[in-house]
């Protein structure tokens, strides 16, 4: 059975959801191998035994997170070479889409990005158009470079004791053109990240103001979600834009997408259509988003969103 190498993503020495999630994924088509860049390992090898993985290749060295994307590719494209894995898994994060492009242009071989499913084969599925067509794909040379998007594999533990490589990389100079010369850790609030969030509430032009945002938060806060906003509201100054949702903002695919004042423009759909479960609010029956969803609701977001608010609240 080949090796499926997963870049592991982590912040902190704390491995992300979507690196558990990718692990799911590479027991699915073989035999899962975490690959971990830069120093914290310890802290991080219970969590990646509890999800599957087989073996972990370390790469301790602090200097490979010296840099930006490089080394990362440097050290995947030795390991392809070396171990001839059935494919590489990274998530389909900025920085990880750059990596698997540029790790598919170091080993010739062919990349796919924001993929949703693999399945036998290495055969990749994407979710195109607002959902409306389904497309698959498939790498012809080389070794499957694939960026899974974040949320679209449900992960499942299964413990394990896998074995550890210490591995290492010779940087080429060209790896160390771009220094990391300062980290800003970005204050973090009590909701959860947007990108990995099981549940998020997005609130669109509808809201009419940042002062309205507060219904969005507040129903968010009930359900223990992140807070997304459309591109329009954002625009407007209503939210910040990191929290945009939608084809120029963040990609996410959550277990539940709550859409409340967004009409639906393709844009905003791009972003969140692969959500599991899609609930709307909207006073205008005609608009966009109700093609896309599983549950609409059409009436006035300032009478109901702050009812949903309340009953859910009452059922905790």
């Amino acid at each position: 059975m080949a090796e499926i190498l997963v870049l592991v993503d982590y912040v902190d020495g704390e491995v992300k959801k979507v690196t558990l999630e990718l692990l799911t994924l590479a027991r699915r088509l073989g035999e899962a191998a975490a690959v971990w860049v830069g120093p914290g390992y310890e802290n991080a090898k219970d969590k990646l035994a509890e999800y599957g993985a087989a073996k972990v290749y370390v790469a301790a060295d602090e200097e490979l997170t010296s840099y930006v994307v490089a080394p990362k590719v440097e050290l995947l494209a030795q390991l392809v070479a070396e171990k001839s894995p059935g494919a590489v898994l990274v998530s389909a994060t900025g920085e990880g889409k750059e990596i698997a492009g540029r790790l598919a242009v170091r080993t010739g071989s062919g990349v796919l990005t924001d993929v949703v499913d693999v399945t036998e084969g290495f055969v990749g599925e994407h979710s195109i158009f607002g959902g409306a067509i389904v497309s698959h794909a498939k790498v012809r040379q080389g070794t499957p470079i694939i960026a899974v998007r974040p949320n679209a594999i449900a992960t499942e533990a299964a413990p394990g004791t896998p074995a550890e490589e210490q591995v290492s990389v010779a940087l080429s100079d060209a790896a160390k053109a771009a220094k990391v010369v300062e980290k800003v850790v970005q204050e973090k609030g009590e909701r959860p990240d947007l990108t990995e969030a099981a549940i998020v509430v997005s609130g669109g032009r509808g809201v009419g103001n940042a002062e309205n945002f507060k219904i969005i938060e507040d129903l968010a806060d009930s359900l223990g979600a992140a807070v997304g906003a459309s591109r329009a509201a954002t625009d407007a100054g209503w939210y910040p834009h990191q929290f945009q949702v939608g084809q120029t903002g963040k990609t996410v695919s959550p277990q539940l997408y709550v859409a409340v004042g967004i009409s639906g423009a393709i844009q905003h759909r791009a972003g969140m259509q692969t959500s599991k479960t899609i609930v709307a609010i909207n006073k205008d029956p005609e608009a966009p988003i109700f093609e896309l969803v599983d549950f609409g609701l059409v009436g006035d977001l300032f009478q109901v969103a702050p009812q949903l608010t309340e009953e859910i609240n009452k059922r905790k």
